[in-house]
């Protein structure tokens, strides 16, 4: 009979030159590691951590695993010393994301597509966690991600940006006041702009009335200077206006009105016309990227709704398996992404 660590040693061996070299200092810095006892030293914790987190084994699965290996430790044992790893794992997770990001290259913009993500635990109908991700679109890695609870929006704020960088985020992210930080620390924008939920006003401060632009034009593109205010701040770009096609638009006609009939409202006429266009906002120069270019830009997002999916395919992060609030429910999602 083979022990049950088997190839999952073989994993965690090559695995080890990846982490931090100083891991072992942290473990014992945020008191994951005291003294080894039954558990050894930092580099098993770690292991028992990814039994839990990484291939989902049981609280007693990971115990016998432990003490066919090394010596008797029982379930309430290991219970105990994962929670103690929270700290320690948010930490690592941290350093190992982080290195992807790197300085960015002189002169360079680095692309950074964002989304966020609900986690269920078992038996729920509703929301436990969020994950907040971030991928740096060119080379497909992803950036720091955050694990909220489920009373934790989406907001740019969880997010590293520097810079020069280039973000590209969905209707969701219509914040002005997020917005107007992020340009302020030389962040570009690019984001499917919802008139309802977020006014434009032009130069004069002039309150911009998408329904009536669009419904008044027959061009099938156009890019009109904007503002987007909150407060006293403001920060200046451009929304590029794009008609969907014949096809595509009576599709997204008949979402809006099938969604309005499901809450048993009349559809206005503005969110039918309005429904044919593709609005996005940009604080980038039509010189930099024009009309064409940002909206297939936007047009590729999806790579990031890959990447959960993935996430969730294939790790099963969306099966959380502790109860919400519980020490072992907060660990699950760093170890996992871990």
């Amino acid at each position: 009979m083979s022990l049950p660590f088997g190839n999952t040693d073989t994993t965690f061996e090559s695995f080890l030159p990846e982490l931090p070299e100083d891991y072992w200092e942290l473990a014992i810095e945020f008191k994951a590691f005291s003294r080894a006892r039954q558990i050894k030293s930092p580099a098993q914790l770690l292991q028992v951590v990814f039994c839990y987190c990484g291939i989902d084994q049981v609280l007693r699965e990971v115990a016998g695993n432990v003490t066919l290996l090394e010596e008797r430790i029982s379930d309430t044992a290991i219970q105990r010393r994962l929670k103690a790893c929270l700290p320690g794992v948010k930490v690592l997770l941290e350093r190992m994301m982080g290195a992807a990001a790197g300085p960015l290259l002189e002169g360079g913009r680095r692309f950074v597509v964002i989304a966020g993500s609900t986690v269920p635990g078992p038996g729920a109908k509703g929301t436990w966690y969020r994950l907040h991700i971030a991928m740096d679109w060119v080379r497909l890695q992803l950036l720091p991600v955050e694990v909220t609870d489920q009373h934790e929006g989406e907001q740019l704020g969880y997010y590293p940006l520097q810079e020069g960088d280039v973000v590209v985020v969905d209707r969701g992210y219509n914040q002005a006041k997020g917005l107007i930080e992020q340009a302020d620390k030389g962040v570009s924008v690019v984001w499917r702009y919802n008139p309802p939920s977020l006014n434009g006003y032009d130069a004069a401060g002039e309150k911009i009335d998408r329904y009536e632009r669009r419904r008044a034009t027959a061009e099938s593109t156009a890019c009109l200077p904007v503002r987007v205010r909150e407060g006293g701040a403001y920060i200046e770009g451009y929304v590029h206006a794009c008609r969907l096609p014949p096809e595509q638009a009576a599709e997204a006609r008949r979402r809006v009105r099938a969604a309005a009939k499901k809450k048993g409202r009349a559809v206005r006429q503005r969110t039918v016309v309005l429904a044919e266009w593709v609005l996005i906002f940009t604080t980038l120069a039509p010189e930099l990227l024009s009309t064409a270019a940002i909206t297939a830009l936007y047009r590729i997002r999806w790579q990031v709704e890959l990447a959960i999916k993935r996430l969730k395919s294939l790790l099963d992060i969306d099966r959380l398996r502790a109860r919400e609030h519980r020490a072992l429910g907060e660990l699950y999602l760093p170890g996992k992404l871990l």
